[in-house]
């Protein structure tokens, strides 16, 4: 229940329509109240003096009160239940804005399938709990307040009588919520790991294809899909005993109306209107009392699911501007400077490297070599922060990278990853995905220089052709060389390119960077590359092995060096020996 206060903000937010509401409620339950009263009346009159004028009257009365009550009851779905969408729709932007903000590292230890179903599962559990049950809760807490001081009116013996078996309810839905609070908490965690292990397939449905693995994965989603129907059932044996015990307790309270009623009419202390009246309050009273139940079941839901909620909502964001940014900084030109820079993931584990320390000069490409796993990637992903660093610090312009502006570092760095990701859009809309405008002519300019305008002529709508899901529709280098039209796109300062020409073959490369060099002529380039092809050109080369820079300099000098640079660019020479001579 704790976790259901963090919905107060929203309550506030909506109180005035919610306060219309609850007059609402009123002004029904009034008018729903006051129907066994004047049935009482007609009653009492019809068995004294039957006639049609006195039928009418009465009549037309119930049945004024019936459509006033019913016009008030759909005011109160135009209010509480229209709030309770409103705040589900500002749930979900709130917490969709949380996920954007949160840090890589966050997205690296929960899969995507999990996050999904608190976006979906979680939030629609919760909108229950705003929308139905505050206005039912209210509702019954209302007709149980006015039907109990009418049938206290009427007789207050017979109600106290017919109020006895509630107590035994109320204790009963205590000891069943916390079991309900309990399985709905791992029915919710089990949905998780369903909708993780779905996605995870639709994201690998290429692999599980060439393995010829289907049959295996059929099976797996059986056995957690069964596990999530067991543990549903687990849920609904509860919910199938509650309910038959709740009518049985409110039966019982009609009984014993029907008999101690019967008795008073034999002995005159009630006349037959007053317990018609008696017996119909009390029917109302059968609803509130169930629906208290009902309200239970969704209060519990709710608060497992907000819970869940909760947990990603309080996550911090690691990386944000605070009270050093500088907004007085609009733009970066390109000199990068990594003073005692020292990194690793999370504390518990190993440093990838210790105390870095060089300089780019601002319009010069530099590149960065190295072994797989020798942090390269690592080192680049500091430069735009998706990682901050561990120890020391990065300067840009001289300026410690933490002090400007996170848009604007971002904005003016061009970064192409190891691992491309395209949306399920046109391939112009791909290429533009960074900018603010819709420049056709920049999507021409861009791919000319990453050499994608060339496989463009072939697709069936040119730049309109939609792209399959993660761009499926395109070959590895396509999507690499899209990638990096779509980092030219923005105009960067700096581009940093994470072994982005690896599925590209050779002559298109060196087009490609004939054609870079051009664009990024007085600006920064980082280029990262296996292929010593890719980066016997730049100004200054880095070995990065063991976490520390064990070599730098020219191609030239490094090869005359004779160290891991040399040993590399002679190995890369043999292989293509090797395959001319094929």
């Amino acid at each position: 229940m704790q976790s259901l206060l963090s919905l107060k903000k929203y309550f506030i937010r909506y109180r005035k329509k919610l306060l219309w509401g609850i007059f609402f409620i009123l002004a029904s339950n009034v008018g729903t109240i006051y129907i066994p009263m004047l049935l009482k009346d007609s009653v009492n009159a019809l068995t004294t003096n039957v006639n049609k004028d006195l039928l009418l009257r009465y009549g037309v009365l119930i049945l004024i009160t019936a459509i006033i009550s019913g016009v008030f009851r759909f005011m109160i779905r135009q209010t509480i239940i229209v709030v309770s969408r409103e705040i589900e729709y500002d749930m979900r932007q709130d917490f969709w804005q949380h996920l954007q903000k949160l840090p890589l590292r966050y997205f690296q230890n929960n899969s995507t399938g999990n996050i999904m179903a608190h976006i979906t599962n979680d939030v629609n559990s919760v909108r229950m709990f705003l929308g139905p049950a505050v206005m039912y809760s209210i509702d019954t807490f209302v007709i149980l307040i006015i039907v109990v001081s009418f049938m206290f009116s009427l007789d207050v013996r017979l109600t106290i009588y017919a109020l006895i078996p509630l107590p035994l309810l109320s204790y009963l839905v205590y000891k069943v919520g916390k079991k309900i609070h309990l399985k709905y908490t791992r029915i919710q965690e089990k949905f998780s790991e369903l909708t993780a292990k779905a996605q995870e397939n639709f994201s690998g449905i290429r692999v599980i294809k060439s393995y010829v693995r289907e049959n295996s994965e059929i099976a797996e989603f059986k056995k957690h899909s069964r596990e999530y129907l067991n543990k549903n059932m687990d849920m609904i044996k509860i919910q199938s005993f509650f309910f038959p015990i709740m009518f049985l307790i409110t039966g019982t309270s009609e009984i014993i109306v029907i008999w101690l009623g019967g008795i008073n009419i034999m002995n005159g202390t009630l006349t037959l209107g007053e317990i018609s009246a008696f017996i119909i309050y009390l029917g109302i009273l059968t609803w509130p009392m169930i629906a208290f139940g009902w309200i239970i079941n969704i209060i519990q839901q709710a608060s497992a699911s907000m819970k869940r909620l909760n947990s990603i909502l309080n996550e911090k964001y690691e990386i944000q501007d605070n009270e050093k940014t500088d907004y007085s900084v609009k733009d970066v030109k390109g000199k990068i400077e990594f003073r005692n820079v020292s990194f690793r993931y999370n504390e518990n584990l190993p440093y990838i490297f210790r105390d870095l320390n060089f300089t780019i000069k601002d319009g010069s490409t530099i590149a960065i070599v190295g072994n797989t796993g020798a942090g390269k990637s690592s080192l680049i992903n500091l430069i735009p922060r998706m990682y901050d660093v561990t120890e020391g610090e990065i300067l840009i312009d001289n300026q410690n990278v933490k002090t400007i502006p996170l848009d604007v570092l971002r904005k003016n760095i061009g970064l192409v990853p190891q691992e491309t990701f395209l949306f399920s859009e046109t391939l112009a809309n791909n290429i533009l995905y960074g900018t603010e405008d819709h420049d056709f002519s920049l999507v021409e300019k861009t791919s000319d220089i990453s050499q994608i305008n060339r496989d463009v002529e072939n697709f069936p709508l040119k730049y309109e052709t939609i792209l399959g899901e993660r761009g499926i529709t395109l070959s590895g280098g396509q999507k690499q060389r899209t990638c990096l039209a779509r980092a030219l796109a923005i105009n960067p300062n700096i581009l940093i390119l994470d072994d982005s020409f690896s599925a590209v073959d050779t002559h298109t490369e060196e087009e490609i960077l004939t054609k870079l060099k051009e664009f990024m002529r007085n600006r920064t380039s980082i280029i990262i590359s296996h292929r010593i092809s890719t980066v016997k050109d730049s100004d200054k080369i880095y070995v990065l092995d063991n976490g520390t820079i064990a070599e730098e300099g020219t191609h030239d000098q490094l090869v005359l060096h004779g160290g891991i640079y040399a040993d590399m660019y002679y190995k890369q020479l043999l292989e293509k020996e090797l395959e001319e001579l094929k």
